[in-house]
């Protein structure tokens, strides 16, 4: 301990569990918009014969997956439990953006390739829109709660709620271009784009990133020493 640095405690034992209780609920509603987005985007893109779409609902299952791992952790009444789950629930997150990186990228590799053309799909457009307004929504509010909580799998998996605004924003580009100029090719770059982003995200849920703040104590550095906008010290990427 350095001159000029005090102890802050984390978050007294009820305000965890509000938290705790507050990341279920994110957590639940979460699955039940991706169940509903993947049954509507597969639909849709079966319908249509867009890989798009069908890579968006596919996206979906995979974000169920990994809100159903957070569920899983934070099912547990003991802190002591949720903690001892917290790496494996990383690791499960970390492999649902390998995955989902995979995917996006060998559905890209063949738009781009010209393996099948999409119709137009209006369902395709209003399910992308409703989503990129709904996800940034719930991606912030368990975000912040992770944070506070000191739960780095709950930080991973907002950050996988968060990817799927960007695919929703890809989804809804390459839809409309298509319908309007047909620029099938618009999407699949994009999509490769958003690949990228996923295996960062993915190698950081498998490092154990995501968030600085420990459960129990940390060290506030006295005045004068540099933070970012959400208090964590150089180096440290809590609020990417």
């Amino acid at each position: 301990m350095t001159a000029g640095t005090s102890i802050s405690l984390g978050p007294s034992p009820a305000r965890r569990e509000v938290l705790t209780r507050r990341i279920r609920l994110l957590v639940a509603a979460t699955i039940i918009y991706n169940v509903i987005e993947a049954i509507v985007a597969i639909t849709a893109g079966t319908l249509a014969s867009s890989t798009a779409l069908i890579g968006f609902g596919l996206d979906s299952v995979i974000e169920v997956s990994s809100a159903a791992a957070v569920a899983w952790q934070f099912s547990a009444r003991d802190h002591a439990v949720r903690e001892a789950r917290e790496q494996r629930t990383l690791r499960i997150i970390a492999v649902s953006f390998f995955a989902l990186a995979a995917y996006v990228t060998v559905d890209a590799v063949r738009a781009l390739t010209g393996t099948g053309e999409a119709e137009r799909s209006l369902p395709g457009i209003v399910i992308a829109a409703l989503s990129l307004a709904v996800m940034p929504f719930l991606s912030a509010a368990q975000r912040r709660a992770g944070r506070e909580l000191g739960s780095a799998s709950a930080v991973a998996d907002s950050k996988q709620t968060l990817l799927c605004t960007y695919l929703s924003a890809v989804l809804l580009l390459g839809l409309v271009l298509n319908a309007t100029l047909g620029w099938s090719w618009s999407d699949p770059i994009a999509a490769l784009v958003i690949a990228a982003i996923a295996v960062k995200e993915g190698r950081d849920a498998w490092q154990g990133k995501g968030c600085c703040a420990p459960p129990t104590a940390v060290a506030i550095p006295a005045a004068g020493t540099e933070t970012d906008t959400c208090g964590c010290s150089p180096g440290c990427d809590c609020c990417s």
